[in-house]
């Protein structure tokens, strides 16, 4: 029989009362039935168990004894598939390695604070390493950078805004989800944080749903007249900068999913097929569009150009003379959009450049796997009718941020080309 040998006090020390739940089995020969167990820790004791959701986690508890002593665990073979249970032990994060993360103190992760929570760290990092794919038991350098450097911190950031907002309402009162705008330049693992943070909200008892400005844009007949109504402007002919979402559309699925405070409460949010008209893209049909119940705590609203401002028309013409009908649109992005918006995550680049060779590598690795990605020349072609606007706008975003953000409700990081977390 296996044994596990609990972890070193300077991980976490559970205090008296304190429960740990995992699922077991019993019996012999192979032959298990299930159970429910849990372990009640009375005293300090230097023992902890995290059950990771990528197993039903079948054991047996053989001996446990508290006071300084040790938990023997038996590791059984179920149903041929290896069960794990996972135990904080000497590859677990440490205080000092999260509290390092250049985010750490942006968000608010003391050391006191971090060790007063590591077990929550532990087991989060776990379960997202097993929706990113990640092994878990064996997490490269970077994967343990992406998890507990970049996409756990910024998770709790947003969680305490959350509870923030949540508290500012009187006891008893309906309370609309906090609206969290995502602005990032495509390519730089929007996606993928956005996704994160959506699963860890709704695994963690706070309810979520995501949006992207890319779910409004115009119908193929809307886009066709946008085209035809700027003739010779490349900025304006295909789906992307300001001018090319259904406003209305994006207030509407804005409002609608304030109003999902009760239960039985439904919305749907839109969704674009980008691949109809051979890329060229279509609204999906409203029986594709996503529903959301309520109550919902959480909307996460991503896009590359959220929270792009229109600026003086002089200094934006200097970039591009085809920015000036673009910078016009923008003024309505503010009353339409951006004020329902409550917290900010802004993700920083240091060059657009990036902007191309990301495309450009996930163009390469999708004609790879045979899937007919675009040329070189049609990625640069895609890219240039973007790089404009970044150049424009990222500027004061960077510098100021949206109209309505703050130092209290706004949270800036800078990634490099490898889209790792730098500051």
């Amino acid at each position: 029989m296996a044994s596990v040998i609990a972890p070193r006090t300077s991980y976490v020390t559970p205090t008296q009362g304190t429960y740990f739940g995992f699922q077991g089995c019993s019996g012999s020969n192979q032959k298990f039935t299930k159970f429910e167990a849990s372990l009640e820790v009375r005293k300090s004791a230097d023992l902890t168990l995290v059950c990771s959701t990528k197993w039903e986690s079948l054991a047996r508890v053989n001996n446990a004894r508290n006071g300084g002593r040790r938990l023997s665990i038996g590791v059984a073979r179920c149903q041929q598939q290896q069960q794990k249970v996972n135990v904080l032990a000497n590859d677990a994060p440490e205080v000092d390695f999260i509290c390092g993360g250049v985010l750490a103190k942006k968000v608010g992760a003391t050391p006191e604070r971090v060790a007063k929570d590591l077990e929550e760290w532990y087991q989060l990092g776990t379960q997202l390493a097993h929706f990113l794919k990640f092994d878990e038991d064996g997490l490269s350098e970077i994967e343990k950078t992406r998890i507990y450097h970049y996409y756990l911190p910024v998770f709790f950031w947003v969680r305490d805004q959350l509870e923030a907002h949540r508290s500012s309402f009187a006891p008893g009162a309906e309370i609309p989800p906090l609206v969290v705008g995502i602005s990032a330049p495509q390519g730089c693992g929007k996606t993928t944080i956005v996704e994160s943070l959506d699963y860890l909200f709704n695994a963690t008892g706070r309810p979520a749903a995501a949006m992207s400005v890319d779910d409004v844009y115009l119908t193929a007949e809307g886009q066709d007249k946008l085209a035809a109504a700027n003739p010779g402007n490349s900025l304006l002919e295909l789906r992307g900068n300001a001018g090319s979402h259904d406003m209305q559309l994006g207030t509407e699925t804005l409002k609608s999913l304030l109003k999902l405070t009760s239960d039985g409460s439904k919305a749907l949010i839109p969704r674009y097929n980008k691949a109809a008209r051979n890329g060229r893209g279509d609204r999906a049909d409203p029986s594709k569009w996503t529903e959301v119940k309520g109550p919902l705590q959480v909307v996460l609203f991503e896009g590359w150009m959220l929270g792009f401002e229109a600026q003086n028309e002089e200094a934006v013409t200097a970039v591009n003379p085809e920015l000036a009908v673009v910078n016009q649109n923008l003024k309505e992005y503010d009353e339409a959009w951006y004020k329902y918006i409550n917290s900010w995550l802004i993700i920083q680049v240091g060059d657009t450049d990036w902007v191309y060779e990301w495309r450009l590598e996930a163009e390469v690795q999708m004609r790879a796997k045979g899937k007919g990605g675009m040329t070189d020349e049609e990625v640069a072609d895609f890219v240039s009718r973007y790089i404009p606007a970044y150049k424009a706008y990222l500027p004061a975003l960077y510098s100021k941020g949206p109209n309505n953000s703050t130092p209290a409700n706004t949270l800036r990081l800078d990634i490099d080309q490898e889209r790792n977390p730098i500051g």
